[in-house]
């Protein structure tokens, strides 16, 4: 890695955290030169501008998530298992190394939804990405008898997606974790009900 890459990757380290918990538009380049405790010639000799910092930031916080689900889903054998193994991840955020502040899909999409095209494409991809997941979990177990013939593939990874991140919403918004555990026990309940 050359000593530009290491920089660039120190940044986006460095601020990931910073633009999950703030967001895009509450991140300033203050924040940002505090936080990687570089000038803001260094962090703009690597970066266009705050755009490609958050953009980048995001996709260090998406892969932190998508690395600890898919090594928790490939702990099992079963669809229902797979799927099973969101609700517990969701269930226990705080115990995996997840970035902090929450869910960056949820935060971004949020965030991004009506004011940063370039954030809000990022998280919709994302948003698709984990539905086409969830929908082959969902429809292997359909090929292999675990579930039903005429189960709504589509309607089950939505659900799922919705319980998920609602959870994560009304915890963080309340400021009442044990709420994203009970909406979690509903999850595995739900994922237990198909037949």
């Amino acid at each position: 890695m050359s000593k530009s890459d290491e920089t660039k990757a120190y940044i986006i380290e460095r601020t990931a955290e910073l633009f999950n918990r703030k967001g895009f538009a509450g991140t300033s380049l203050s924040d940002m030169t505090q936080a990687t405790e570089l000038t803001k010639g260094s962090i703009y000799g690597n970066f266009a501008n705050k755009d490609e910092v958050a953009l980048a930031a995001f996709d260090h916080n998406l892969k932190q998530v998508n690395d600890v689900l898919v090594e928790e889903v490939s702990k099992h054998s079963t669809a229902r298992g797979k799927l099973l193994a969101y609700g517990k991840v969701y269930a226990n955020f705080e115990d995996y190394p997840f970035p902090g502040g929450g869910c960056p899909v949820l935060n971004t999409a949020t965030e991004a939804d009506d004011t940063h095209p370039a954030l809000r494409k990022k998280a919709k991809a994302a948003l698709n990405g984990w539905k086409k997941k969830i929908e082959g979990i969902v429809q292997s177990g359909i090929d292999n008898g675990e579930f039903r013939k005429d189960t709504e593939v589509e309607r089950v990874a939505l659900t799922i997606i919705a319980l998920i991140e609602g959870s994560m919403m009304i915890a963080c918004t309340l400021g009442k974790p044990e709420y994203r555990k009970t909406i979690m026990q509903s999850l595995d309940q739900f994922i237990r009900q198909l037949k």
